[in-house]
């Protein structure tokens, strides 16, 4: 049975798909669309050298993957990013 989406929802998925940091299993839990779906969502509702510039990006993409991430990292984050303790935002 395939899964009815508004304008709203695939607005939303193409927008987490470009993101370099969504998985495609944040997707999948948020939406229920595996990434073949996606795939396929993305490649009906965007301009064919859209779609092909974005397979390009995300193909083999260790940061679309949670398997491929590097777990021992952590989540990323920007090394100039600061610290937020009680709604302060601490100093170096």
């Amino acid at each position: 049975m395939e899964r009815v989406l508004d304008d709203l929802d695939k607005d939303r998925i193409i927008e987490m798909a470009w993101e370099d940091r969504t998985t495609f299993e944040a997707i999948q839990m948020q939406f229920g669309l595996k990434e073949q779906e996606v795939i396929d969502l993305m490649r009906t509702e965007m301009k064919p050298s859209s779609f092909r510039m974005w397979r390009a990006r995300v193909q083999g993409r260790k940061t679309k993957h949670e398997k491929l991430r590097d777990f021992a990292k952590g989540r990323f984050k920007c090394s100039r990013q600061r610290q937020i303790n009680n709604n302060k935002i601490s100093k170096r």
